[in-house]
């Protein structure tokens, strides 16, 4: 299964470092991703990390988020920088393959002053 922690209440231009867990075997050949859900909206990919260690982002997170991941920890990061009120929401992660594993409950982020 998949364990996220690390969100909280933060202010804007503050940082955050989200870590995912696999409880499972073979992490290391997994393309991984992070994921979010703001209220009201449809749960959407943030950045993406393939197993090679290559990463994608979204436009509205690139140059602020970094994603990496420990394969002797089993575990991807997501590194928040200079966060805006607008990334609020609840972030997941997850495979990026066409059967996903279970999603974990998530960990709330929140940007407020």
């Amino acid at each position: 299964y998949l364990e996220e922690s690390g969100g909280g209440l933060v202010q804007p231009g503050g940082s955050l470092r989200l870590s995912c867990v696999y409880s499972g075997n073979r992490f290391s050949l997994f393309d991984m991703a992070w994921y979010r859900e703001a209220p009201g909206k449809k749960r959407e990919l943030v950045s993406n990390i393939f197993s090679g260690g290559t990463t994608n982002y979204i436009d509205a997170v690139q140059g602020r988020f970094t994603i990496s991941r420990d394969n002797a920890k089993n575990t991807v990061y997501l590194q928040m920088y200079s966060l805006k009120p607008n990334v609020t929401a609840v972030y997941y992660c997850n495979s990026t393959a066409k059967i996903q594993f279970t999603w974990g409950r998530g960990t709330q982020v929140t940007v407020s002053s």
